[in-house]
């Protein structure tokens, strides 16, 4: 440790003589330096930067290399290479010479040239295919050609045939459309009668509405009287009990018959009522279905008269031939079944609200017979109630009279 500032970085540099040109630089002398410091261990050449390759191999150039530690003798080598045999002396002249660096770079030389070939062979064998694709493609080549030659010939006699046939068509256009004109004077007669039909037709649609209209009221109507029946079934069950409980005692039982016997007439009243709308019902109902067939049978005749002048009308005005006639009506007849299978839908739901409204009507009249039968019961039962309280009112009595 010295008393002065510690030393950062140091080099070492070394002049060498190459008057000789030992060293491939063309300068009478090579400097070579190297500096060490905290961060970094920098070799030059001649003041300018060199990589520590560089300077081996230079070195090596030169004749001083690693594997050969000759330039220094120790104590006892001497003596020690008087004594070595021939064979040994010999290797010892190879390392001293170099020899073992140019073996090796022969060897390293050899190794790139043997890849160097392989790889010219490949590429020959690449330049071959390429020649044989060169002359498939020429051959296609030639072969599209012909095809462009064959082909515009086909598309004249393409045009030619197209061409013929456009004329041939526009004469059947032309005699199609004289004919046409021919029929179209008869047609006159057929328009007058489908506008009639189509203004029956909308009349008979219009009562078909309006008679729908009425059947949805009286089921309205149905489901009134169903409401009023069930809170009269309650009404029962209620007076039912109240009559029960008032067989308990003898004032509350006379109470109760008074009661009971409004609210019987009052069910009375009410079950005429229903029967006399009943009947006002049933009349107009039996009307209905009875003008509901009659439109049906109108509008079916009318649908029927509307599409044969309809197939009139078109028949002459629409088509060019018998062929497109024959597959617009095929089209027609295909059209109408989902019409006429709705038409029959309906009719079947019609029919069945029919009958569901009968079923509903013979359900009510039974209902309103047990009514009755109920209510001639309860009289007879009210009777025979009323006998026995009488005839406990007098075994009171009796009592009474023994007791004093």
């Amino acid at each position: 440790e010295g008393a002065g500032a510690a030393v950062m970085s140091a080099f070492v540099e070394i002049i060498f003589d190459n008057s000789d040109d030992r060293f491939p630089t063309g300068k009478p002398e090579l400097i070579l330096r190297r500096t060490i410091g905290m961060k970094k261990d920098e070799y030059s050449l001649d003041r300018k930067n060199a990589t520590k390759t560089d300077v081996m191999n230079l070195l090596e150039s030169a004749g001083f290399s690693r594997s050969n530690p000759y330039y220094i003798v120790p104590q006892g080598r001497v003596t020690a290479l008087t004594n070595m045999k021939d064979n040994e002396r010999l290797i010892l002249l190879k390392e001293v010479a170099g020899t073992q660096v140019y073996e090796a770079r022969r060897t390293e030389s050899l190794k790139i040239m043997t890849e160097t070939n392989n790889k010219r062979e490949k590429i020959d064998e690449l330049l071959n295919y390429i020649k044989e694709r060169l002359t498939e493609l020429e051959e296609e080549k030639e072969e599209l050609k012909d095809y462009q030659e064959k082909d515009k010939e086909r598309r004249c006699l393409q045009y030619t045939i197209d061409y013929r046939e456009q004329v041939a068509i526009q004469e059947e256009l032309d005699n199609l459309d004289e004919q046409r004109q021919t029929v179209a004077d008869d047609t006159g007669d057929g328009e007058e009668r489908f506008r009639q039909g189509d203004k029956e037709l909308g009349e008979i649609q219009a009562e078909i509405n309006e008679l729908k209209q009425q059947m949805e009221f009286l089921k309205v109507d149905k489901k009134q009287l169903e409401t009023e029946r069930k809170d009269y079934a309650k009404s029962k069950a209620k007076t039912e009990l109240e009559v029960k409980n008032l067989t308990d005692g003898q004032s509350a039982a006379q109470q109760a018959r008074s009661q009971y016997q409004s609210e019987l007439k009052s069910l009375e009243s009410s079950i005429q009522q229903h029967e006399s709308e009943l009947e006002e019902i049933t009349p107009a109902y039996n009307a209905k279905l009875e003008e509901e067939a009659t439109l049906k049978g109108e509008l079916d005749n009318a649908e029927g008269t509307r599409q044969r002048l309809y197939a009139k009308q078109g028949r002459n005005a629409r088509f060019r031939n018998k062929r497109d006639r024959d597959d617009w009506l095929r089209a027609e007849i295909n059209n109408g079944y989902p019409q006429l299978a709705k038409v029959k839908a309906v009719r079947v739901q019609t029919a069945e609200d029919i009958a569901e409204l009968e079923q509903d009507i013979a359900k009510t009249e039974k209902e309103i017979a047990n009514l009755r039968e109920q209510l001639e019961g309860r009289g007879a039962n009210n009777d025979t109630m009323q006998a026995k309280i009488q005839e406990a009112k007098a075994e009171r009595d009796r009592l009474m009279d023994e007791r004093k």
